[in-house]
């Protein structure tokens, strides 16, 4: 007998929108952004305006894999793009407007360090070569709030696959951009920029592992991390870096940001866990962005049958931190 193992996050067949349906609705969207109502839609939202002018906009929307859905109502577009950590360009989380400051092209990504194919770039030659997606994910912040967002992109595992890690690369290091005329946090100096993040290799080859360049069925808005971020859906937020200028295969685990700044409350592998507290708030329930509903954490955000394997081994690690 063939038993089927519903995911932990995967509604009822009967209940998904049916194709034509949803493509229908987007093909609309598209048409009336060109009128009268599509102009007034800009002018409320600014992110949606500047995700327009992005040349890569006639990429999208991109199909969406329905191997990655949810159990909940995606995050309404303007509550998302409106409550955003983007430290560069300030602390608190209404920066959208300043983070359009942001130059999305030029543009290059360099990958390096233990590869066989190391290359710069461009992000628009980069899209050419990678096979598009949409997936639902759910995104859970550090700070205990959360929400579910449809990113477009690809998979992690076909940017390892171009760069061709040697055998002794253990670990991806990103980097982002660092510009302090144009991005005004940058300039405090007890931020130890350009912003760091890291993954192991296995990390970045599981399937959940995402570069995301588009959100919404559009472009990434500059204070979702325009113009490439990641997007790994059982870590908090943090490490998700944005505007992504550099992937490094190194040998020795990198050390990012916030665990430079303060190792005891922000690690390297950074895993969600409801029983495990950050030193200053619980993380047993989290705040749904746009309502006014708690919700019980999930252990690894819900994603523990995709990624629980990755960790089984590891003895003495802060996988939870």
């Amino acid at each position: 007998m063939n038993v089927i193992h519903k995911k932990p996050w995967a509604i009822a067949e009967r209940e998904a929108t049916p194709e034509a349906v949803f493509w229908n609705r987007r093909k609309f969207l598209a048409g009336v952004a060109g009128g009268s109502l599509g102009l007034g839609a800009l002018a409320a939202n600014p992110g949606r305006a500047l995700a327009e002018e992005d040349p890569s906009a006639g990429l999208y929307p991109v199909p969406r894999n329905e191997a990655f859905v949810l159990d909940r109502d995606l995050t309404k577009e303007s509550v998302a793009s409106t409550y955003n950590n983007f430290y560069e360009f300030g602390t608190h989380k209404e920066i959208a407007s300043a983070a359009q400051a942001l130059p999305i092209r030029p543009w290059t990504v360099q990958i390096d360090g233990l590869v066989d194919n190391p290359q710069t770039i461009d992000i628009d030659a980069l899209l050419a070569k990678m096979p598009l997606e949409e997936r639902l994910y759910r995104h859970r912040c550090v700070e205990a709030w959360s929400m579910a967002v449809p990113w477009s992109g690809f998979a992690l595992a076909e940017l390892v696959k171009l760069a061709g890690p040697t055998s002794d690369a253990k670990y991806l290091r990103f980097e982002t951009f660092h510009n302090p005329e144009i991005a005004p946090g940058q300039k405090q100096g007890w931020y130890p920029w350009p912003y760091v993040e890291g993954l192991s290799l296995a990390e970045a080859t599981n399937d959940l592992a995402f570069m995301a360049t588009g959100v919404y069925g559009k472009p990434l808005a500059k204070q979702f991390g325009a113009p490439l971020r990641l997007a790994v859906p059982w870590k908090y937020g943090f490490k998700s870096i944005k505007s992504i200028v550099r992937i490094s295969f190194v040998e020795e685990r990198p050390v990012g940001l916030w665990e430079a700044i303060q190792s005891k409350e922000y690690g390297f592998w950074a895993n969600v866990n409801p029983g495990v507290p950050h030193p200053r708030w619980s993380q047993s329930s989290e705040r749904i962005l746009g309502t006014s509903e708690r919700r019980n954490t999930l252990m690894f955000n819900g994603y523990g049958e995709q990624v629980a394997e990755l960790y089984k081994d590891m003895k003495g690690e802060a996988l939870y931190m």
